[in-house]
């Protein structure tokens, strides 16, 4: 796959890279990190989304020292996302790859040298497969600032990701900012999780009256989402596989690979 640039995230603000510029591979180096809150801080900082999902492994991209990238991989969102794409793999032998970002500073082909360097530390643990998916809907907040463009996976494509199509379409929810305020979080609230607060603070900093202890979580979500947040019909990610053991490339890769897909640049947020 060719491309001219590729995407970079600094303070949520999206910029690009040419994607002919070469890293120093001896300047940057790629290690654990060793820190949940540490990965997920930077991630929340620099990222569109603001969010970061449950990690099982985490890595960072050190230029001189300095955090200039992190990548999150972790557990499928469920058994059954796993089996789709992974039926011949045990829950341990394969992982989503939910986030990789990098601060603008880093050169073009920063991603490429990262993600192969992570793929050599999964090997290494024990690690098959591993499957990502790249958001193509742009987002915009209320006001029609473009926040996200949208990308299909060039990085991806780059890489030698094994492309099998999109995920399934939904509805999403999005928040003034142009984030998402997702089903998983909304189920804390309805269902009394652990992570009902914080889920609950997501309305609160937009406006919802504070939820009380002794007041219904389902009612509450249902009046305060409502009222402020937009909704986004999402035709669904473009999803890629890798398998990092050659020798099980026929067992694990069973889905045919399709061409890869291209980036429409005149596509609108679908917001209602």
């Amino acid at each position: 796959m060719i491309v001219s640039d590729v995407q970079r995230w600094t303070e949520r603000r999206a910029s690009r890279r040419p994607a002919g510029e070469l890293i120093r591979p001896s300047e940057y180096d790629v290690a654990s990190i060793a820190s949940a809150a540490v990965a997920r801080a930077f991630v929340m900082r620099h990222h569109y989304a603001a969010s970061a999902s449950s990690t099982a492994h985490r890595f960072g991209l050190y230029h001189r020292g300095d955090l200039v990238g992190v990548a999150l991989f972790g557990p499928p969102p469920s058994m059954a996302a796993h089996r789709a794409v992974f039926p011949t793999l045990s829950i341990r032998e394969a992982v989503t790859l939910g986030r990789i970002v990098l601060v603008d500073a880093v050169p073009g082909n920063g991603e490429s040298f990262f993600i192969a360097r992570c793929f050599a530390e999964l090997r290494a643990r024990g690690i098959v497969a591993v499957e990502s998916c790249a958001d193509p809907e742009p987002r915009a907040t209320a006001s029609g600032e473009v926040v996200h463009r949208g990308h299909v996976g060039t990085i991806y494509g780059a890489t030698n990701g094994h492309y099998i199509g999109r995920t399934n379409p939904c509805t999403l929810r999005l928040l003034p900012d142009g984030t998402c305020f997702s089903n998983r979080t909304a189920g804390k609230l309805a269902q009394g999780d652990i992570g009902r607060r914080y889920a609950a603070a997501q309305l609160e900093r937009w406006g919802a009256d504070p939820l009380r202890d002794d007041e219904d979580a389902l009612t509450w979500l249902r009046r305060w989402r409502g009222r402020l947040t937009r909704s986004l019909r999402h035709r669904g990610n473009h999803r890629y596989l890798w398998c990092l053991d050659r020798r099980r490339r026929r067992e694990v890769l069973t889905a045919p690979a399709l061409a890869y897909p291209k980036l429409d640049l005149c596509a609108a947020p679908n917001i209602a």
